[in-house]
């Protein structure tokens, strides 16, 4: 039987070697990203089984993230992003070869950890504007729907066997061989880097004296960013739902599961979600949808079931299934948003728009991750994560009432053409 057009679509743009690369790269990081926070989390827990702790080790990490994202946003605009990449994993490697030596010889603390935690974060805060502004460079701009869901595809795929084996390491072994894997992980994702090749004019700053300004290139991408509502909508509704996801699944959920059903079957529990983002990636390309990002935003929603599942009913099975539906549900906008940004904001101002959206998304993170502990102490557990999905059912509401972002459409929803016929990109038309 010959594969539909939706087939062909969909598997086209591993055609192009430089988004193979960086498929590649980006799912190892994410494999590593998914399996770092379990075993470095049940690595504080055996020190000294707090979860407090775990909130400032994890805390430190996100926190460093935030305070250096904007000059992420500004160097990838500036500089060439593959060799960012190729830095940011490399130097990521190294210190997590350092943490998984000093967990497997018994020299680690709270304080080393965090101090560990905080040069992880910056590292991460320059890669990422980098990366997620890269996929449309690798593919014609016919493609760039399918593109962003297969590289989702990619990092989720990463982030499933990620999770699982984050936990069934930690269980079996110890986390200090889980945190080593993260090393290997990272250099092997930084040689898959050096395989991209983007030619030197499609990074190059169009206006070299004033990008020799960095004020005045924040100054621009806060311009950019502001000047349509519908992105500043979003970012505010995932200021509240990633403080309240961290702070009940990373700190409180892996605290409940180490008390339930065990670590094992809390990877399971992660990588469910993961498997889930998968399918849901199948099923945003090849959406035609053309109001994506309304219906993406609106499945946000859907954050807060497992929320309520660790605080009434916290088994392993019922956990999963929440967790695969809410995988499926956030890809749809994980998929739309990406295009939406792509389609509308000016490639050499993507990645600092891409920064602000990071800023603005996680500079309530360490919040939630340090102050979850605490919270749950004073109030318990199962409180804190029923407010907490009370708060993103409110945060998505909020969101909706944004007419920008419930009329915004999706310009690769039109009518499909022949395989490897082109169409134009218009970029800054909301």
């Amino acid at each position: 039987m010959r594969p539909s057009l939706a087939d062909s679509q969909t598997v086209l743009p591993l055609r192009h070697r430089d988004f193979r690369q960086l498929a590649g790269g980006r799912l190892l990081i994410y494999f590593a990203n998914a399996m770092a926070p379990v075993v470095l989390g049940f690595a504080v827990l055996d020190l000294t089984g707090s979860t407090t702790d775990l909130g400032f080790v994890v805390g430190a990490r996100s926190l460093a993230n935030v305070l250096l994202l904007l000059l992420g946003g500004v160097v990838a605009d500036r500089f060439s992003r593959t060799l960012i990449l190729q830095g940011s994993a490399a130097g990521a490697a190294l210190v997590q070869a350092v943490v998984a030596v000093t967990v497997l010889l018994g020299w680690t603390s709270i304080p080393l950890l965090v101090v560990l935690s905080v040069a992880n974060g910056a590292l991460s805060a320059l890669s990422l504007p980098a990366s997620a502004a890269l996929t449309s460079q690798t593919v014609p701009a016919d493609v760039l729907r399918p593109a962003n869901a297969l590289m989702r595809m990619a990092t989720n795929l990463g982030m499933i066997v990620g999770a699982s084996l984050g936990g069934v390491i930690a269980a079996l072994i110890g986390p200090g061989w889980g945190l080593a894997a993260n090393a290997l992980c990272l250099f092997l994702a930084a040689l898959c880097f050096r395989g991209v090749r983007i030619a030197a004019s499609d990074t190059e700053p169009a206006e070299p004296a004033e990008r020799s300004r960095p004020l005045h290139e924040l100054r621009e991408g806060w311009r950019e960013f502001t000047a349509r509502t519908w992105v500043v909508a979003v970012v505010l509704q995932f200021t509240v739902v990633n403080a309240v996801v961290a702070g009940g699944i990373q700190v409180l959920g892996l605290g409940v599961a180490d008390d339930t059903f065990g670590r094992g079957l809390w990877g399971a529990v992660l990588a469910a979600q993961m498997a889930g983002a998968v399918a849901g990636g199948f099923l945003a390309a090849r959406s035609r949808a053309r109001h994506a990002l309304r219906l993406g935003v609106a499945l946000v929603v859907l954050e807060a079931v497992p929320l309520v599942v660790l605080a009434e009913a916290p088994g392993a099975l019922l956990l999963g299934v929440a967790m695969f539906l809410n995988g499926v549900a956030l890809e749809q906008f994980g998929v739309a948003w990406d295009v939406s940004l792509q389609e509308n904001v000016p490639a050499d101002r993507l990645a600092r728009v891409y920064s602000y959206d990071a800023l603005g998304s996680f500079i309530a993170l360490p919040i939630g991750e340090m102050a979850a502990g605490p919270v749950a102490h004073q109030i318990g557990v199962r409180a804190t994560l029923l407010w907490g999905a009370a708060l993103v059912a409110l945060a998505t509401g909020a969101a909706l009432l944004s007419r920008d972002l419930r009329r915004l459409t999706v310009l690769s929803a039109a009518p499909e053409r022949p395989v490897g016929q082109s169409s134009e990109q218009t970029a800054g038309a909301a």
